[in-house]
């Protein structure tokens, strides 16, 4: 069996490779000296207004907001769904969720489990390969707890971290009482705060990158603030005193962003410190909105976690490049997490994988163009337990024009984004038309959808 499965990951890598060689163009410029380093640095459920750059009042994030400040902020900034795994395929496939494979979250146990990686999606480690670039992972993958499914499996280089959806405990690091602690292929059980930990790993990948000469792909992703809401007691006492009129709930969060962004600064100053900051691109962003019986705070939109209102998909989003990104500078385009892979492409002089959903943001990131071309947008989750009962829900954008649902079970609403940011009107009844129109396009990104595989092979 185990030659099998050696077998088997041969065969996968290379028809990874083929579909990479046949994929992939080179260009030129990929070669030059100032090709920067990207560092994706991704949190997991910080909610819109969790930032004091974004709006908090009762927590400090001078790390993150040093980040805002120092690139380009954005305004309009969507995850690709408001759960965890979906959101993460985009990242990284630069497709919409469920054309990768995991319309839902991957978890332990078959039952509740919604979302197979495809292995006809190429991440895009496999797609800076040809420019040379070394790529990791540290943190949390959710993308697959086994062969072939694994992160050094999938194009990284190097990977430490966790390999399942959330920890039932930040210091134990087990899911339903398993160890998916890893670097590489080797089962681990290291002592400490999660945060902590992926913050150490993290600084010293960055020492181990400046003996190489090889750029990097670095993908930061964070359990925090994930629940359970566990900050170390010091940092919660900390804000006890500083801020006595929040309830414990409220409190423990807050604790656990502002730990966060301590460990945030601690990876920069490592960069700065290396003489690695200025020719790194760094984008910070967060998978889904905040959950909000945890105690997150999501601003003025409308839900959280799991909501396809703009509470649970819009996120926090910044990216710094000294030199090649105005400080200060902001932006209102609406730009989704897939964006990231055909963006991290042309900044280091790749042409992706054919088949992308994302669209490159690198022209208004570098000031050589205010918009993005019209499109159709999409977000999607599939889920179980008995108020989704294993089906999929959504919501589709067209210019200020929303349509959602949800759950599975309920009509769909119509909402003007221009006219009612907080969603509170639904139009449906009023434009029937666009609303006939938007869905029969939803439709057919159904049918897309319908063609590729979530089930985890038995």
């Amino acid at each position: 069996m185990q030659r099998e499965a050696i077998s088997r990951r041969a065969l996968l890598k290379a028809a990874t490779a083929a579909a990479i060689l046949q994929g992939i163009n080179v260009r030129s410029e990929a070669h030059r000296s100032d090709t920067p380093n990207v560092v994706v640095i991704l949190a997991d459920d910080l909610g819109y207004g969790d930032l004091s750059s974004y709006g908090a009042t009762d927590l400090k994030t001078p790390n993150i907001d040093a980040l805002v400040s120092g690139g380009m902020r954005f305004n309009n900034f969507y995850a690709n769904s408001p759960v965890c795994s979906p959101t993460r395929a985009s990242i990284l496939s630069g497709k919409y969720p469920d054309l990768a494979g995991v319309p839902g979250l991957v978890r332990t146990h078959a039952y509740n489990n919604w979302g197979y990686l495809s292995q006809k999606a190429v991440l895009v480690p496999e797609m800076l390969k040809p420019v040379g670039y070394h790529s990791a992972i540290i943190g949390k993958w959710n993308l697959g707890l086994e062969s072939p499914n694994t992160p050094t499996e999938r194009g990284f280089d190097f990977f430490h971290g966790f390999l399942g959806d959330m920890m039932d405990d930040y210091y134990t690091h087990l899911r339903h009482g398993i160890n998916y602690m890893r670097r590489n292929q080797e089962v681990i059980d290291p002592q400490g705060h999660a945060t902590d930990l992926f913050t150490d790993w993290t600084r010293d990948y960055l020492d181990e990158r400046k003996q190489d000469r090889r750029k990097f792909f670095l993908y930061l992703a964070y359990n925090a603030p994930h629940v359970p809401i566990q900050p170390p007691e010091e940092w919660l006492k900390r804000v006890r005193e500083r801020e006595p009129h929040l309830d414990e709930k409220r409190a423990k969060m807050v604790a656990l962003i502002e730990h966060l962004d301590m460990s945030v600064g601690r990876v920069v100053n490592r960069l700065k410190e290396n003489g690695q900051f200025e020719n790194t691109l760094i984008v910070f962003t967060s998978d889904n909105g905040g959950e909000l019986r945890a105690g997150a705070n999501c601003g003025s939109l409308r839900g959280g976690k799991e909501d396809m209102y703009e509470g649970g998909i819009r996120v926090p989003m910044s990216a710094l490049w000294s030199g090649h990104i105005t400080p200060g500078s902001s932006n209102n385009e609406v730009a989704l997490a897939m964006d990231l892979v055909p963006t991290i492409c042309q900044t280091v002089g790749v042409s992706p994988a054919g088949n992308l959903n994302g669209t490159s943001i690198l022209p208004m990131l570098e000031a050589k163009a205010d918009r993005l071309p019209a499109r159709d947008l999409v977000w999607v989750r599939r889920e179980g337990g008995m108020r989704y009962q294993g089906q999929d829900y959504y919501a589709f954008r067209r210019g200020d024009w929303k349509l959602l649902q949800n759950t599975p079970f309920e009509s769909f609403r119509l909402y003007n984004l221009k006219e009612d940011p907080e969603e509170k009107t639904d139009l449906a009844s009023q434009e029937p038309q666009l609303y006939d129109d938007l869905t029969r396009t939803l439709m057919l990104h159904f049918q897309r959808a319908g063609r590729v595989p979530w089930e985890r092979p038995e």
